[in-house]
């Protein structure tokens, strides 16, 4: 639950931080009456990612075994694609993204009336997309194996619920918060929840018969660690970490966050270093 809670905070922080910034700079630049258009836009995004989310966990099942595992193989790697480039566009974004929202309001406020509830969609759709893809990825590991399909998604309601909360606050100026920092915090962390995505992803296009090695094992610690315990179930639900992981998805694992993490860290070691001032609010 705690990862799925952390996808829906930094995912819903995004997208409330990019709906904060274009109510206020509308509402500064004395144009309240374009906010309408704002709002049909988040609109559209919202329903759009609940539509998408809903053809995920509905649409395969009536499909053969290993159609399934394939279909959901695939779309865990993509998952995690999405996710990782979102990881480091956010965190080099992080201190210029209001002026690039600023500079698509003005753009398109001089357009046609749908310029501003396309830039909403955009802005904010993307975001609900790549949460919808990632949960489904990470709740159909979790469930299949505890049948607890309701607990990621409690996570990641209760994460969103946090992340309006939060943006609300600093579009009031309550609140103000290093996101440089934060998104450096939970990015590194998200690599770690991504990586066990897929591995996750791995194995599913193993059972499909898509991947060979499905009975070499890396390791089996089932002895020692019983999934049914509630720590199995907590390293399950943040990292994917199965008992029994084959070769191919340890493997997996390790080529992709030795890489992945030693770029992310060093990126961020040199935003810290560059003298530059991180924005804490939204004004």
């Amino acid at each position: 639950m705690l990862a799925n809670y952390l996808i829906g905070l930094r995912e819903g922080l995004e997208a409330a931080l990019v709906v904060s910034i274009l109510v206020a700079y509308l509402v500064k630049t004395d144009r309240r009456e374009l906010l309408p258009r704002i709002w049909l836009g988040v609109g559209i995004a919202v329903a759009v990612a609940l539509g998408f989310g809903f053809a995920l966990f509905y649409g395969p099942r009536g499909l053969t075994f290993e159609a399934q595992e394939a279909i959901g193989g695939t779309l865990s790697i993509v998952a995690v694609g999405l996710v990782t480039w979102m990881i480091f566009w956010m965190a080099r974004a992080a201190r210029s993204l209001s002026g690039e929202l600023r500079g698509q309001i003005d753009a398109a406020a001089e357009g046609s009336w749908w310029g501003l509830v396309l830039v909403a969609v955009l802005a904010v759709g993307r975001e609900g997309l790549e949460t919808a893809l990632f949960l489904w990825s990470a709740t159909e590991a979790v469930s299949r194996d505890s049948n607890a399909t309701w607990q990621p998604l409690v996570g990641a309601g209760l994460g969103i619920a946090t992340a309006v909360v939060l943006g609300y606050l600093l579009y009031r100026g309550a609140i103000s918060i290093n996101l440089s920092r934060f998104f450096t915090w939970t990015g590194a962390f998200l690599i770690l929840v991504a990586a066990g995505v897929l591995s996750y992803g791995v194995h599913d296009l193993q059972e499909a018969g898509i991947l060979p090695g499905l009975h070499r094992l890396a390791w089996d610690v089932s002895d020692t660690i019983d999934p049914t315990t509630w720590y199995a179930t907590l390293l399950k639900g943040i990292f994917n970490f199965s008992p029994q992981t084959t070769v191919l998805e340890a493997t997996v694992w390790f080529l992709y966050v030795v890489p992945v993490m030693t770029l992310f860290l060093l990126s961020a070691r040199r935003r810290t270093v560059a003298p530059t001032k991180t924005p804490t609010s939204v004004s």
